[in-house]
């Protein structure tokens, strides 16, 4: 039986990855691309889906509840799967206000108006309500201490995890009070398409190939656990088919690297393609591997941000056992694939460096 999802910040990073994936694994189902086309939401990033037959965009905000409720009756949606979030930590630390009106009011709003949609007629109407959220409410590990489970408790650092934590409440409570048929994942960082330059990796390869400083907060060594995309959109399909109502699951890539190590590998892959291909000297003749040098020299190490936790790690244990779920790249291999897509899309991250 086909569905009718609503995908909340679908022109994002994540978003715009899983409305592709979902299009070509379940081209039946119609698609409701919701997003405020704030800074890093793109239309851009839809490119290919927009005009067909099943697929609608929504330029509005998840804070208007009416819009939402419209949005959901318009277009009898049975599934939200909900993106929408202020997601960079530095910008939380220097204005958070706006990640607690989207991440934690918007959410709100979401959830009120999926409550009205499907509970609050005569006859509850089947559906699901899927809320994407983050390692990064579960706080900071020692160098030793084992990976995030779901029953790790909550202690975020920063305001943009006290954000996201709020809004995982806030899910988890309309399930309890309401019976809104719910389900949550936390995800480690993603990596991929669509990425929006001001996040590690992306930002790295678009300074490489025009020659500008690579930061490194501190001295390099936090640790991240690593998830490609495609992987990301894969797990919540999962979630979507057989996850258990009312319970929360991990995402994430068993790819473990310090910053400065990703960094260097970023730096010796485009060298090693600018050793390969030659054409691409004449495309960015700014890049290092242009004259035959190193990208490493562009390394820079900067002051810490505050709070910076040190090290995230996914223990995906819960969701392989109960799901099936594993991820189908490696570091490697996903960082290939995401080079080769920044290399071949110049004129889409090129735009966004103004912004």
């Amino acid at each position: 039986m086909s569905k009718s999802l609503l995908v909340t910040g679908a022109a994002g990073f994540i978003g715009a990855n899983f409305v592709h994936y979902w299009a070509r694994q379940h081209p039946a189902d119609r698609l409701v691309a919701y997003d405020a086309l704030t800074y890093a939401g793109n239309l851009a990033n839809l490119d290919g889906l927009r005009g067909q037959p099943n697929f609608t965009f929504v330029h509005a905000d998840i804070c208007d509840y009416d819009r939402v409720l419209q949005t959901m009756r318009e277009h009898a949606v049975d599934t939200v799967v909900h993106f929408a979030a202020e997601s960079h930590v530095d910008r939380s630390i220097s204005g958070p206000d706006a990640f607690i009106e989207t991440n934690v009011v918007g959410t709100h709003s979401l959830l009120k108006a999926a409550r009205e949609a499907w509970l609050g007629g005569a006859d509850a109407v089947p559906h699901r309500f899927h809320h994407v959220s983050t390692d990064e409410v579960y706080g900071s590990l020692a160098a030793t201490a084992p990976a995030f489970t779901e029953e790790h408790k909550y202690e975020p650092n920063s305001p943009y995890s006290a954000s996201k934590a709020a809004s995982d409440h806030l899910v988890r409570a309309y399930h309890h009070t309401y019976g809104l048929q719910v389900t949550t994942s936390n995800c480690s960082n993603n990596y991929g398409p669509f990425h929006f330059p001001e996040k590690l990796i992306p930002l790295c390869i678009t300074n490489i190939l025009r020659g500008l400083p690579l930061p490194v907060y501190g001295d390099g060594s936090n640790i991240r656990d690593w998830l490609y995309v495609e992987d990301h959109c894969r797990g919540i399909e999962l979630v979507l088919g057989r996850g258990k109502i009312g319970e929360t699951y991990n995402i994430g890539g068993n790819n473990e690297w310090g910053n400065l190590a990703i960094v260097q590998r970023l730096c010796d892959s485009l060298d090693a393609r600018f050793a390969r291909d030659p054409l691409l000297a004449e495309r960015f003749p700014s890049a290092p591997g242009a004259s035959g040098g190193s990208a490493r020299q562009l390394i820079t190490f900067v002051e810490d941000r505050a709070g910076h936790d040190w090290r995230y790690a996914i223990d995906a244990r819960r969701i392989t056992a109960e799901l099936g779920y594993e991820p189908r790249e490696s570091f490697e291999t996903g960082l290939e694939r995401t080079l080769d897509w920044f290399l071949s899309n110049e004129d889409w991250w090129r735009p966004l460096l103004a912004l």
